[in-house]
C-alpha cells in the first residue's frame, strides 16, 4: 500500500515540477536559445533527489537542439532556485534536462504515413 501511496506522491511532484520549470521558462529565463522550448515531462528518481527534465523543440535542426539544452543547463540552477520557492519539498532534486525525442519520432511516423498514402500503400 506504502509503495502506491508513493509513486502517487512522486507523480504528483513530477507533473507540479512540469508545470513550474515551464512557467519558469516563459516568464524567467530570459536566454533567447530557450525561446520555444516545451516542458514534456520530468521522470523523478524514488528518492526526489534528481529529476530528468524532457524538453522538445519545434527544429529538427541539431545546432538547434544542442543550443536550447546549453541554455536550459545555464540556466539550471536559477531555475532550480525558483522551483525550491513555488514548491514546498525537503530537498529540490538536482535537474537535467534531456531531449524528449519521442516527438521528432511521432512526426517521423507522420512522415512515413503520408508518403505511403501519396504512394497509394495505404
Amino acid at each position: 500500500m506504502e509503495d502506491k501511496t508513493m509513486k502517487h506522491r512522486i507523480g504528483r511532484v513530477e507533473t507540479q515540477l512540469q508545470r513550474e520549470i515551464d512557467d519558469i521558462l516563459l516568464k524567467l529565463v530570459n536566454d533567447p536559445r530557450v525561446s520555444g522550448v516545451t516542458i514534456t515531462g520530468v521522470k523523478l528518481t524514488g528518492d526526489l533527489q534528481q529529476a530528468t527534465v524532457y524538453f522538445s523543440i519545434l527544429s529538427d535542426d541539431q545546432k538547434a537542439i544542442d543550443d536550447a539544452k546549453a541554455g536550459l543547463d545555464k540556466a539550471s540552477g536559477m531555475i532550480r532556485r525558483e522551483v525550491g520557492q513555488r514548491i514546498r519539498l525537503f530537498k529540490v532534486p538536482t535537474l537535467e534536462f534531456k531531449q524528449d525525442e519521442s516527438v521528432q519520432y511521432g512526426a517521423h511516423i507522420d512522415e512515413l504515413l503520408a508518403k505511403a498514402r501519396k504512394n497509394g500503400d495505404l
